[in-house]
């Protein structure tokens, strides 16, 4: 089975043609084609290509499956004996991507 290891919103994620995965937001609608340059490993059948930082001409494609929000992550701040708690609340903008091809 063939994998890349990409880079893309500051992470680097393992893909397999086929993966359905979360990224950061990324531009573009539902239909639309994603395209990962920053490759920076490729392998194939025991077959291991490193980049140095990155592999030269190799891509990975995807089609945006759909924008949306990811769970809602709260951090509470308190200070015991003062009186002080403060609750946060954030939710992350996602992209969901399918991996389609992978060319090296």
């Amino acid at each position: 089975m063939a994998y890349a290891i990409i880079k893309t919103g500051g992470k680097q994620h393992k893909v397999a043609v086929g993966d359905k995965l979360d990224f950061d937001k990324l531009t573009g609608a539902s239909g639309d084609t994603a395209v990962f340059n920053e490759v920076l490993l490729y392998s194939k059948d025991g077959d291991i290509r490193i980049g140095d930082p990155v592999l030269e001409g190799a891509k990975v494609t995807g089609k945006v499956l759909n924008q949306h929000r990811g769970p809602k992550v709260i951090a509470f701040k308190y200070k015991k004996r003062k009186g002080y708690h403060k609750t946060i609340g954030s939710r992350r903008h996602l992209t969901r991507v399918q991996i389609e091809t992978i060319t090296v």
